[in-house]
This record gives C-alpha cells, sequence and structure tokens, in this order.
C-alpha cells in the first residue's frame, strides 16, 4: 500500500510540475510516462496480493516474502525507468512478470500440496 500512495504521490507532483489539472491525463510527456506507470502498477496489485497471500498461506512464507519483497522491488524499479524513459520499463518488467510466474507456480504447488497430498 505505500509503494502505491508513493506513485500516487508522484502523479501529483508531476501533475503540480506540469500543470495538468484532473482529469486531464495527457499533457508533457514525463508526467504521461509517470501517470501509466502508476496506472499499470496499480492495475497488477490485485493479482500480486492474491498470490502472495495464497502462496504464503499454502507453500512457505519466507519463499513468498522474499518473492514478494523482489517483486515491490522490481515494481519501484519500473516506475522510476518509465517516468524517465519508456525504455527504462522493460528490463524491471520483465523481472516483476517472471516473479508473478513464480509466486503463481508457488500457489499452485502448494494447494495441489495441501488438497492432494494430505
Amino acid at each position: 500500500v505505500l509503494f502505491l500512495a508513493y506513485f500516487a504521490m508522484q502523479v501529483i507532483y508531476a501533475r503540480r510540475k506540469y500543470r495538468i489539472s484532473p482529469p486531464e491525463t495527457t499533457g508533457h510527456p514525463e508526467f504521461e510516462r509517470t501517470f501509466r506507470a502508476q496506472a499499470n502498477c496499480s492495475e497488477y496489485f490485485p493479482i500480486f496480493i492474491s498470490l502472495l497471500w495464497v502462496a504464503g498461506i499454502f507453500f512457505h512464507q519466507g519463499v513468498t516474502a522474499a518473492c514478494g519483497l523482489l517483486y515491490l522491488y522490481t515494481r519501484l524499479k519500473y516506475f522510476q525507468g518509465y517516468a524517465v524513459a519508456a525504455q527504462g520499463r522493460l528490463g524491471p518488467l520483465y523481472a516483476s512478470a517472471w516473479l508473478l510466474w513464480v509466486l503463481l507456480g508457488l500457489a499452485l504447488a502448494g494447494l495441489l500440496a495441501h488438497f492432494l497430498w494430505p
């Protein structure tokens, strides 16, 4: 939640810096990149939280927590890279997508182990 609040504050600062009033979402390219980075991170957050929750309960809390921290770090780098240049988002985007797949795998493994092999 703190990450989402940080991202939202960056959009507010960019709006003030470039004098773009809500509900406008276009204007200076730096504002548009910051706005899109914030929106993209917000769109993926429910998926991340759901996978983190299920993997933490049914697989292993420590491994899941480590993946969760790495995911948050990659999303922060994604946001910072995207705000500077659109190409700056690609490396962290691929890393965060890979971590979501890992969390999905952990969640599925934990669910299968819990329900099929009691």
